[in-house]
């Protein structure tokens, strides 16, 4: 069959089953001694003289039919807050989906209260051209389904993942209204393993009891009751490069690049996970390696298993700051005295780790180590001014000199803080316990 002819068979406006076209010709060259040519007029001849039967659709997919299944539009959206500990994740989840073959289109819903002179969302633009960006005040608290939508324009997502919402109400509400009505296939959100409630057991694991009042918790209970196929992730510390909120690991070198100590509440040995947020992009967006699974266990701990206790953190900042660890003064403080104060961490043990993402969904866990990435922290933090701003460290002066046994006049404060203390009339203190 020429070219012509094939295009003339085509115009036969019938569901025609390729594999009879294809054992007519077999047949007709059997019979005419396997001869390459086949009469067009003989094909034609059979197939217009064939049982109608043979030209109905096969229950079997074609293989056509499956490619174009493969292929099919799954829009992602995802709906991103106007800066702080998440504030760059919906940038690095981005483009993390760009490079996946499941999705063909993504959209970011971006609070329109984000700063666009500050990262990440300078970068939107030149970084993930190829991302719409729809702005929006998620902070209305009288947003619907129906005013969302007008906002969205016609879209529907196959995928959303929301990184804004902290409760059911609002916008919140209406982000899960809208997806209810997509038919989306996943809905992950962003949620805290700030609501733990620690028991003692570290890592903390998924089971671990939750402040039931909390926001995000009261967002899990109405998507669920939604019938939305729920995966819900608890993240914690978040550092990366375009991030807009460095307080965490600025504070080490805050006190670090003026040669003060670092009040630490108790040992120092507690541990905390820090993980960049490339890492957890990348752990947001394995909820594609396997959907089921996913949705059946719902909750997922969000973090990397690289842990390092404060005051090896304290160090690694000294090691990257080009200090050597003997240039590295700690002071160890009561927190029972003097609290929290100022540092950026938990009083006590608290983190968690990714086994369940490794074992239910196949991550493949964290490519970045936080003593490994100090480094362009550091040259980013002294481009951020960091070392010539103005810090809070009454505090700190505070902790340390009530933590010493006794007065010296003079400190390594005074260039910092404005503060005269007369200790002349100072005397010891006698206790008799005895009475």
């Amino acid at each position: 069959v020429n070219c012509e002819q094939k295009q003339a068979i085509a115009t036969i406006h019938l569901p025609i089953h390729h594999r009879l076209v294809h054992s007519l010709i077999r047949e007709r060259s059997n019979a005419t001694m396997m001869s390459k040519n086949v009469s067009f007029s003989a094909v034609m001849a059979v197939l217009l003289s064939a049982p109608a039967a043979a030209f109905m659709p096969s229950s079997r997919p074609s293989h056509s039919a499956v490619r174009k299944s493969s292929l099919s539009m799954s829009a992602a959206l995802i709906v991103q807050n106007k800066g702080g500990g998440h504030g760059e994740l919906g940038f690095q989840l981005a483009r993390t989906l760009q490079s996946n073959s499941k999705i063909t289109s993504i959209t970011i819903l971006q609070d329109e209260a984000c700063n666009d002179e500050k990262e990440p969302f300078k970068s939107y633009s030149g970084d993930i051209p190829d991302v719409k960006i729809i702005k929006a005040n998620l902070s209305d608290e009288s947003m619907t389904a129906e005013s969302l939508q007008s906002i969205l324009g016609d879209s529907s997502y196959e995928y959303v993942w929301d990184n804004a919402s902290k409760k059911p109400e609002g916008a919140g509400k209406a982000i899960c209204d809208c997806a209810k009505s997509w038919n989306t296939k996943v809905f992950t959100y962003v949620s805290s393993a700030g609501m733990y409630q620690p028991n003692g057991v570290f890592p903390m694991p998924e089971t671990t009891p939750i402040k039931e009042s909390a926001g995000q918790n009261l967002f899990d209970n109405y998507a669920v009751e939604l019938g939305l196929p729920l995966v819900s992730f608890r993240p914690q510390y978040i550092y990366g490069p375009k991030s807009n909120k460095n307080d965490y690991i600025d504070w080490f070198f805050d006190r670090l690049c003026r040669g003060l100590p670092f009040p630490i509440p108790g040992d120092g040995t507690q541990k905390v996970s820090l993980t960049n947020s490339e890492d957890v992009a990348s752990l947001l967006a394995s909820v594609l390696d396997n959907e089921e699974a996913a949705v059946e266990q719902r909750i997922f701990n969000c973090g990397t298993d690289k842990l390092y206790s404060y005051n090896e953190v304290a160090y690694l900042c000294a090691e990257a700051a080009g200090m050597s660890k003997d240039e590295v003064a700690i002071e160890h403080y009561d927190a029972d005295l003097f609290g929290k104060a100022t540092f950026p961490f938990r009083m006590t043990d608290f983190y968690v780790s990714p086994d369940t993402a490794k074992e239910k969904i196949g991550w493949a866990g964290p490519s970045h180590d936080l003593k490994d990435d100090l480094k362009w922290y550091y040259e980013g933090y002294q481009a951020r001014g960091g070392a010539e701003k103005d810090i809070a460290i009454e505090k700190d002066y505070e902790i340390v000199f009530a933590s010493k046994s006794s007065f010296t006049i003079g400190s390594i404060y005074d260039k910092y803080l404005n503060i005269d203390i007369d200790v002349s009339n100072v005397k010891s203190l006698k206790l008799d316990l005895k009475k």
